[in-house]
C-alpha cells in the first residue's frame, strides 16, 4: 500500500515552499521599478533597468565570460572526475578512501582558505605565464576546476557503485581491450551520472563567488563578481532585472530536465 502524507505533512510542506519562493517572487516588482535603487514601484513600472542589461556592455560581457569559463571548467572538471573514478573502478587499489579524500578536499575546506591558496599560486604562475595567471580567464578556469572537481568525483563514483563488474568481467572475457570496455561499456553505462556531474560543475562555476573575488580584479569579470561590485558600490535596480530573468531561464532548463527525464522513463527498454 503506498504511503500518502497527511494534512498536516501537506501543509508544512506547503509553507516550506511558500517561506522558499516568496523572496524569490518578491524580486519581480522589484526589477519594474521606475527608481534609480530598490524598492517596490509606486503605481508606475518601468523597464528601463531591463534595457539597462542590453544597454549596458558589461553585463553581456559579463554573461559571456561566465558562460565560457562555466563550460571550459566544467568539461574539463568532468573529464578528470570521470578518469579518475573509472582508475578506481578498475584498479581498486587500497588507499582508495585516501585518494577520494584528497580530491574532495575542496568540499570540507573553507572556501576562503581555499581562496588565498589558489590567490598565491595564481600570483606566482602569473610571474612565469601571464596569460593564465592573475585576473585571466584561463586562471579563473584553472580556479573553478579546484573547487568543482570533488562534486563531479562523488557524482561519477555513485553511478560507477551502481555498475555492475560483471558486465566488465563479460567484456573482457570477449577478449575486449581496456579502451574499448572504457567506451563501448563502462561510459554508456554511467552516461546519466556523468551528464549530472556536467551540469552540477557548470552551475557550480557559474554562481562561484568566493575564490573568483580573490583571483580577479580588472579584467576576468564573472557575472556574480560584477552583480556583487554593484551591491557593494551601489544597489542597482539592474540586478533585480538580472535575478528575475535568471529564475525564468532556471524554469526552463527545470521543465525541460524534466520533460526529458519522463521520456527516458517511458521508453521501452529493448
Amino acid at each position: 500500500m503506498a504511503y500518502r502524507p497527511g494534512p498536516f505533512a501537506l501543509a508544512l510542506m506547503g509553507l516550506i515552499v511558500v517561506f522558499l519562493l516568496v523572496p524569490l517572487v518578491a524580486v519581480v516588482p522589484i526589477s519594474f521599478t521606475p527608481s534609480e535603487y530598490l524598492a517596490l514601484p509606486q503605481g508606475a513600472y518601468s523597464l528601463r533597468h531591463y534595457r539597462a542589461l542590453v544597454d549596458d556592455p558589461a553585463w553581456g560581457n559579463s554573461a559571456l565570460l561566465s558562460l565560457w569559463v562555466g563550460i571550459v571548467a566544467s568539461a574539463l572538471a568532468t573529464t578528470l572526475a570521470t578518469a579518475f573514478g573509472i582508475g578506481l573502478w578498475f584498479l581498486q587499489p587500497r588507499l582508495t578512501r585516501l585518494l577520494v579524500g584528497f580530491v574532495i578536499m575542496p568540499m570540507v575546506v573553507p572556501p576562503v582558505i581555499s581562496a588565498v591558496t589558489l590567490y598565491f599560486m595564481l600570483t606566482s604562475l602569473s610571474k612565469f605565464a601571464g596569460a593564465i595567471g592573475y585576473d585571466t580567464w584561463p586562471g579563473v578556469v584553472i580556479a573553478h576546476i579546484v573547487m568543482i572537481s570533488p562534486f563531479a568525483v562523488v557524482m561519477v563514483l555513485v553511478a560507477l557503485s551502481r555498475l555492475d563488474r560483471r558486465i566488465d568481467m563479460a567484456a573482457r572475457s570477449c577478449g575486449a581491450s581496456v579502451p574499448r570496455r572504457i567506451f563501448s561499456v563502462i561510459l554508456p553505462n554511467i552516461r546519466f551520472g556523468v551528464a549530472t556531474a556536467a551540469f552540477l560543475s557548470f552551475i557550480l562555476s557559474w554562481e562561484e563567488i568566493a575564490v573568483t573575488l580573490f583571483i580577479t580584479s580588472t579584467k576576468a569579470i564573472t557575472l556574480p563578481r560584477l552583480v556583487w561590485s554593484g551591491l557593494r558600490d551601489n544597489v542597482d535596480p539592474a540586478i533585480a532585472a538580472l535575478s528575475v530573468l535568471l529564475i525564468l531561464v532556471t524554469i526552463v532548463l527545470m521543465v525541460v530536465i524534466t520533460v526529458v527525464r519522463a521520456r527516458a522513463d517511458r521508453k521501452p527498454a529493448h
